[in-house]
């Protein structure tokens, strides 16, 4: 039995946890915020993709150092925030043989781990998923569900091809990709645009941010920038990937962005994974991104009153 443990199992790692344990692994969670709930009742998950259900892990741990069996496979669903050391957060539950995946956002957010971590594989994931907790315990999977997974920096994969053959099998669709760096940067056009720019106008779902022809000619450039600065980084994204993204999120039911919903909130955001490190790349780099540093300053300070408010 393939056992797995998922670090910081929040709405994405509680839907994907339920379909591996659907497909025979052993999946344990690590939770802190909805310790008490998952730990009594498991969790309740609507989904029209996979159906509405509950989820019983295998065991919940509210830190990870009380998993004493290192898992075949660690997964990491934590949001990527200033100040948090992944690395010392999934020290404990770390053996020898266990492959650490990241279902994280964000570009060069791995280099961190695979350092700390030489000996071990590791899966860069890439979540495309509209799914949120809307009280402790509870999940709602609103649009979407795949994965795209590959070893990190490239090159194949046999356990990950085992970990999308299970997430397959339960109906999560998972793509392996022996570049995963390149699909991050084209993951990061439609990421590093429509996330900030949710918050800036305060809450705004995919429908308005593409309401207008202005608004969607400003996503547009705001995504050729980024298209840019992978290109520079040399990892350059198919050129239908901009009308792809702006088409598909049209034809989508509105969302609100991980980001929007984390400022609704009032919890940390995922800026500098998403968008700064996009900004310093195109620094690196000598790319001109007027539109994107524009964000990023906007974000900020947006972020730091919201620091103030406490």
């Amino acid at each position: 039995m393939t056992s797995i443990l998922i670090v910081g199992a929040g709405a994405i790692g509680a839907l994907f946890g339920s379909a591996l344990a659907r497909q025979g692994a052993q999946v344990s969670v690590v939770c802190r915020s909805d310790y008490d709930v998952v730990s009594r009742e498991g969790y309740d998950i609507t989904s029209p993709l996979l159906g509405n259900h509950r989820f019983y892990p295998h065991a919940v741990f509210k830190d990870v150092a009380e998993c004493k069996v290192p898992p075949d496979f660690l997964i990491l669903t934590t949001k990527v925030l200033e100040g948090v050391d992944r690395t010392a957060l999934i020290r404990p539950a770390v053996g020898p043989k266990t492959v650490i995946v990241l279902i994280q956002n964000g570009v060069d957010i791995e280099a961190e781990i695979a350092s700390a971590f030489p000996e071990n594989e590791i899966l860069s994931g890439l979540a495309i998923v509209g799914v949120g907790r809307s009280a402790p315990g509870m999940v709602n999977h609103q649009t979407m569900g795949s994965l795209n997974l590959g070893r990190y920096p490239s090159g194949n994969s046999p356990a990950g091809e085992l970990l999308a053959s299970l997430l397959n099998g339960a109906g999560i669709g998972c793509k392996v990709t022996d570049n995963v760096v390149s699909a991050r940067w084209t993951k990061a056009v439609w990421n590093a645009t429509f996330n900030p720019i949710s918050i800036t106008g305060g809450m705004l779902d995919t429908a308005v941010i593409l309401g207008t022809p202005e608004s969607t000619a400003f996503v547009r450039r705001a995504m050729d920038e980024v298209c840019a600065v992978a290109a520079a980084a040399g990892h350059p994204v198919h050129p239908k990937a901009v009308e792809q993204f702006i088409s598909s999120t049209k034809t989508m039911q509105p969302y609100f962005t991980s980001m929007a919903l984390d400022y609704k909130h009032g919890r940390p955001m995922e800026i500098e994974a998403i968008l700064g490190n996009t900004v310093r790349a195109a620094r690196k780099h000598g790319v001109s991104t007027p539109i994107l540093e524009t964000l990023y300053a906007l974000t900020k300070m947006i972020e730091g009153k919201m620091r103030e408010a406490g």
